[in-house]
């Protein structure tokens, strides 16, 4: 059946919650504040059935596939659902058939919604370029994968792209209030009484997944046993008991979860390798989401190392990289690996002082000119200009080093890197 194909009714309670209490309308719809607030151009788009062919890219559980539902319920356009993973372009000719046939005979514009259009390859990309170009369909494309690197070009330019964020935990705490109270779609038959630590927990556990957080709702609400009114009571020891889950009690009031990973980050900052362990053993024993530890690594490589030990960064991308395509319990031995190496590492934050201080100067004065002499010069136009003039090309001399300026004039001699390239040894284990 398609993703939003009309069906015959089903019983509620056979639809995971998470499908049940999908929003159907802009003022439904929770989160991507900067994209969807009235005044906003995406939501006048939506709002005025204006809508063109579009990329959303963002996270799992932000919203893309609600988001299209929500363009599909409130536009006049025909719509079509096009499977990425199911379909190829014997069904595109299909859709693109139809879509014709909905113009000419009806006058309506047709959108084709593309689920993880990252999964299709070059060709399949392909076949859609003439059909957004020459307008028989709008295309609206959901994605988890950056499009700069996983859609062509030819196509990406054709298409305006709305980065969707990660949900924060307070958008998820409402929609799990919704959800518990919802006495139509959602749990308000099971008279859930949740103790006021639930909804937030269950927020930072599914790490910006709505799904997430409603599957673990749900199950909860299911398997829970009423009192002899009819409630039922959610307290930590019930998600303990139903979700057999350490991370809850880690977790309890959400303080031990931010104590342990300061306490972890601060280890290896300290350069204490015994101690990384050991916070890294308790969060991995409590069920923490690895890729969380593994990103919080390759930030501090950059930030607590950075040009000190090169290696630290290559070394918590490859463990972050690991942790995706082994994952737990095999995973643990990159993430410890990881975890020591930058304990022993060098120990230097001039990178990250640096671009702190480089953005305060563009914030001060704004877009600068760059200096002529740096500028490229492909036209003769811009030769005559002065683009490009007395450039001195480092390799032609000695040292590959010449004596130049390169910063505006109005901030010529400033510094940011506490100390050059060449007075700096970078990578042989020297503080930055």
């Amino acid at each position: 059946m398609d993703l939003f194909a009309q069906s015959a009714p089903k019983t509620p309670k056979y639809i995971p919650l998470a499908e049940r209490i999908r929003p159907q309308t802009l003022e439904e719809f929770v989160g991507q504040e900067h994209l969807l607030s009235k005044g906003r151009a995406l939501y006048k788009m939506i709002l005025h059935d204006d809508v063109s062919s579009l990329i959303l890219w963002g996270p799992p559980g932000s919203g893309k596939t609600t988001l299209a539902r929500i363009i599909a319920n409130m536009t006049k356009a025909h719509f079509i659902p096009f499977s990425a993973v199911m379909s190829g372009v014997p069904e595109l000719r299909i859709a693109v058939k139809d879509a014709q046939t909905q113009w000419s005979v009806y006058g309506k514009k047709t959108i084709l919604f593309v689920d993880e259009i990252h999964r299709l390859n070059k060709s399949q990309q392909d076949a859609f370029l003439p059909h957004v170009e020459n307008g028989t369909i709008i295309l609206i494309g959901a994605t988890t994968e950056n499009p700069s690197f996983e859609v062509n070009r030819a196509l990406l330019s054709r298409c305006q792209v709305y980065v969707l964020h990660r949900l924060t935990e307070q958008h998820i705490v409402n929609l799990l209030e919704r959800a518990a109270n919802d006495p139509v779609h959602g749990l308000g038959e099971y008279h859930l009484n949740t103790s006021p630590e639930i909804f937030p927990l269950l927020a930072r556990h599914a790490d910006g997944d709505t799904r997430i957080a409603l599957n673990y709702l749900e199950l909860i609400a299911v398997n829970s046993e009423p009192d002899s009114t009819g409630v039922r009571h959610i307290t930590i020891d019930t998600l303990e008991r139903l979700l057999g889950e350490k991370t809850l009690s880690y977790d309890k009031q959400g303080e031990d979860h931010y104590n342990v990973i300061s306490a972890f980050i601060k280890s290896i900052r300290g350069s204490d390798p015994d101690a990384a362990v050991y916070y890294l053993a308790r969060m991995l024993d409590a069920g923490e989401d690895p890729m969380f530890i593994a990103r919080r690594m390759v930030i501090l490589a950059s930030e607590d190392i950075g040009n000190a030990d090169p290696h630290a960064l290559v070394l918590a991308v490859a463990a972050m990289q690991a942790v995706h395509f082994v994952g737990l319990p095999e995973a643990q031995l990159s993430l410890s690996q990881a975890a020591i190496y930058l304990a022993c590492a060098a120990k230097g934050n001039a990178e990250y002082k640096a671009i702190l201080a480089a953005r305060e100067d563009v914030k001060k004065y704004g877009a600068l000119p760059v200096p002529l002499h740096l500028r490229n010069a492909p036209t003769s136009l811009m030769k005559d200009m002065g683009y490009g003039k007395d450039y001195k090309y480092p390799h032609d001399y000695i040292g590959h080093q010449v004596e130049q300026s390169y910063l505006p004039a109005e901030i010529h001699g400033g510094r940011y890197y506490a100390g050059g390239a060449v007075e700096k040894k970078i990578g042989r284990g020297e503080a930055v």
